[in-house]
């Protein structure tokens, strides 16, 4: 393992066992597992016990800082359904059979990613920390009365409210193949928070939004950016498309602090979406993340092919780190959790590029929402 001793930054991981104490259910696609078997693996690495790093305990959030976004009626539903029993409005609150099922101790296992990501919040913005790396965080799809793509509070938005609280100007980039829509709606009034998100065009997937002409309005117009890719790109067009807007923006926005959500489900093997990204070019934009953050609280996000997952999260936690990890999974992790798809013994992936025609097609539109953004929100801004 090289690590760059000169620059390493401050930096902390959340994370608790408590988290394994939920469960959406066996055929729900969203895993909590994938949380543990990310720690686990991330602790193979020895990337738990760096000098400049330290663990953090997750901790629930309070039902009052919940409150700062979510309505108190949607909250009391919330609280009710904790004992894993619908209640009789649960439906008009996004709740019941589907995306956001009824499971037992849903609020609280809320209040524990929400607490986690405050605590993230909290360490970078006192100087603890440069940056926070909450996995279990990220759940950009609630809005502030109703559950929606798995998400039941939106964490993302409590902290970076809590950000905002404390008087710093904060930007917003979300990674994730599905649109960040919960957030974008969040703030899609104000100047005060610069929303961007690079996802699979609302076309093809939910939430059906995020379309490069969702821009903000009011004071709010030009601060929110959306990227939406063609099915089947692949790690080239991601990047190019990542930086030919996202850093210009950043640098002219010029927040105190990053809350990036970094969710994985745009790689090739993921069961829900159509993009063919690989670890390699998501590992290009999160370097490209810390090269602009000057402050940074990373969250995690989508992901339902478990050993991806576990091997993208431990990748962005080393380059968070300046810590470069043998491409062999260690062994002993390997023996223990085989069983969950580790198909190849090496944690970084083939390179994959599409080619011909389609290519083509897809850097044409990629090309055009470029032009698109540039035109209609660089000029807003003053870019």
């Amino acid at each position: 393992m090289l690590t760059d001793r000169v620059n390493m930054p401050k930096t902390a991981f959340l994370y608790s066992d408590d988290f394994l104490k939920f469960d959406y259910g066996p055929t729900h696609p969203f895993k909590i597992f994938r949380l543990k078997l990310t720690y686990q693996l991330i602790k193979a690495y020895g990337l738990l016990s760096l000098p400049n790093s330290q663990y953090i305990e997750a901790k629930m959030a309070e039902d009052e800082e919940l409150l700062t976004f979510h309505d108190s009626e949607y909250i009391e539903v919330l609280k009710a359904a904790n004992v894993g029993i619908e209640v009789p409005t649960a439906y008009y609150y996004g709740l019941g059979p589907g995306d956001n099922p009824v499971f037992k101790g849903l609020y609280d296992w809320s209040k524990l990613v929400t607490g986690a990501s405050l605590q993230a919040a909290s360490l970078v913005e006192n100087g603890e920390v440069d940056v926070a790396f909450n996995i279990s965080g990220g759940l950009h799809h609630a809005i502030a009365s109703k559950a929606s793509g798995f998400c039941y509070v939106n964490d993302i938005v409590v902290a970076i409210r809590s950000l905002l609280k404390k008087g710093r100007r904060v930007a917003y980039i979300d990674i994730d193949a599905h649109h960040g829509d919960g957030v974008q709606e969040a703030f899609y009034t104000t100047n005060k928070v610069l929303t961007i998100s690079i996802h699979e065009t609302g076309k093809m997937i939910f939430p059906g939004t995020g379309f490069e002409n969702e821009i903000g309005k009011d004071k709010g117009e030009g601060y929110s950016v959306n990227i939406p890719m063609p099915p089947s790109s692949d790690d080239e067009l991601f990047v190019y498309a990542f930086n030919e807007i996202v850093p210009p923006l950043i640098k002219k926005f010029r927040p105190d602090i990053v809350v990036t959500q970094l969710g994985v489900d745009g790689f090739s093997s993921d069961p829900l979406t159509h993009l063919n990204y690989t670890n390699n070019g998501y590992c290009e934009v999160v370097k490209k993340i810390k090269e602009i953050s000057p402050k940074w609280v990373a969250l995690g996000g989508g992901g339902y092919d478990i050993a991806n997952v576990a091997k993208a999260w431990t990748l962005a936690w080393a380059i968070m780190n300046n810590v470069e990890v043998p491409d062999e999974i260690p062994e002993d992790f390997l023996k223990e959790y085989l069983q969950e798809r580790f198909l190849s013994r090496k944690i970084r992936d083939e390179i994959y590029l599409e080619k011909g025609i389609r290519k083509e097609k897809m850097r044409e539109e990629v090309g055009r929402v470029i032009v698109f953004i540039k035109e209609k929100v660089f000029v807003k801004i003053g870019i």
